[in-house]
């Protein structure tokens, strides 16, 4: 085997849900959505060194937790050489930042980091229309990833319209729970009626997130951590949570806001980016 290319670190970004509505539910089980997402410059670090061998390989601190068959690394990258045909293969090193279970789309970022980066390092030449396609079969989240700008989502998240919200600093409380996705979407009491509104009626509008005070009475922790940052800033929680974030116009704020915030809570503060910094690395090649 040899190594075709040099190593390359690549960035994948969290996300925020600045607000999620919860219109219905469709036949096939799925839900009708509308949501605004945003970028936050806290990031995953994928790295990737390519090869000849055919084969996709992962290093990471979740071999341990998570099987090969449902990693999202691995299934995309074996999804794009499905897709093209590609005969090389690559070693993946995955330095994991983002909670899991936490709202913030570690596990869809990683997934879309890994069809931009190999589609460029391999040279394989698909569209983002094309890779958001491939990352639409693996996570609904995946596409707005792949797409790389700040966006109003609607379908089943899928359907993307650039925005450019304003761009705040955030005080993020990681709860210590992990809250499954599809608990919520499959929980009877969650709200499924939203009415579906214009976008600009939307951005205009007071926002919220449909699953939150679901989530906050199934666990505790996200109540908690919900009631505390209210205390310093307009807050909300982030997809099905577990993760919630407090909007601050200063970076200073957010961290007077983090140093009080109780020591056995894990929190961090990060910027708003409507341009997430996967773009910007795909924008300096």
């Amino acid at each position: 085997m040899t190594v075709s290319a040099i190593s390359t670190r690549w960035p994948a970004p969290a996300k925020l849900n600045l607000f999620l509505h919860v219109n219905h539910q469709r036949a096939d089980g799925y839900h009708e959505l509308q949501t605004l997402f945003q970028f936050i410059d806290v990031c995953d670090y994928l790295t990737f060194a390519i090869d000849d061998s055919d084969c996709v390989t992962l290093d990471s601190e979740l071999n341990q937790v998570v099987a090969d068959s449902d990693n999202l690394i691995l299934k995309a990258a074996k999804s794009l050489k499905l897709a093209t045909g590609y005969k090389g293969g690559a070693h993946i090193t995955l330095e994991k930042n983002i909670p899991m279970g936490g709202g913030l789309g570690g596990g869809s970022s990683d997934a879309a980091t890994t069809l931009v980066a190999l589609n460029a390092l391999w040279k394989t030449g698909l569209s983002k229309q094309e890779l958001g396609a491939i990352g639409l079969t693996l996570g609904a989240d995946v596409p707005v990833f792949i797409n790389g700008y700040a966006a109003f989502a609607e379908g089943v998240g899928e359907q993307l319209q650039a925005v450019t919200p304003a761009e705040p600093w955030y005080l993020i409380i990681a709860p210590d729970v992990h809250v499954a996705t599809a608990a919520v979407f499959q929980d009877p009491e969650l709200p499924r009626n939203t009415p579906k509104m214009q976008l600009d009626t939307l951005m205009s509008s007071p926002w919220r997130n449909d699953c939150e005070m679901l989530v906050a009475r199934r666990h505790p922790q996200v109540a908690n951590a919900l009631g505390w940052l209210l205390e310093y800033a307009p807050s909300r929680m982030t997809g099905t949570g577990a993760c919630v974030f407090g909007e601050f116009e200063q970076q200073s704020s957010a961290q007077a806001a983090l140093d009080k915030m109780p020591s056995h809570w894990r929190g961090f503060v990060a910027k708003g980016k409507n341009i997430s910094p996967l773009e910007q690395t795909l924008l300096s090649l």
